[in-house]
């Protein structure tokens, strides 16, 4: 593996761990794909920091756990502001 992306897969790492921030906040800041982002952090970080790439395992199955919620959340409030409009208010 190249020392540049083993270098970052690291540090996207550590970002995680202390922000708690998604795969897809720390693909913006890095100027990545999401889907590199999680190759970094599934694929290559484990081979790299074992310890840290469990860490960073916990975060990310905690957002895919909050996803649905999220997801619902945003479809209710879309939903009540479509009835608003439609019932003039």
């Amino acid at each position: 593996m190249r020392a540049d992306i083993a270098e970052r897969s690291l540090e996207i790492g550590k970002y995680i761990c202390e922000t708690k921030k998604t795969i897809r906040a720390a693909a913006k800041v890095w100027g990545i794909s999401k889907s590199t982002c999680h190759k970094d952090l599934v694929d290559r970080l484990p081979k790299i920091d074992p310890v840290l790439a469990e860490n960073v395992k916990v975060i990310l199955a905690y957002h895919k756990a909050q996803r649905h919620i999220l997801g619902g959340k945003a479809t209710a409030a879309k939903w009540k502001n479509v009835n608003k409009r439609s019932m003039g208010g």
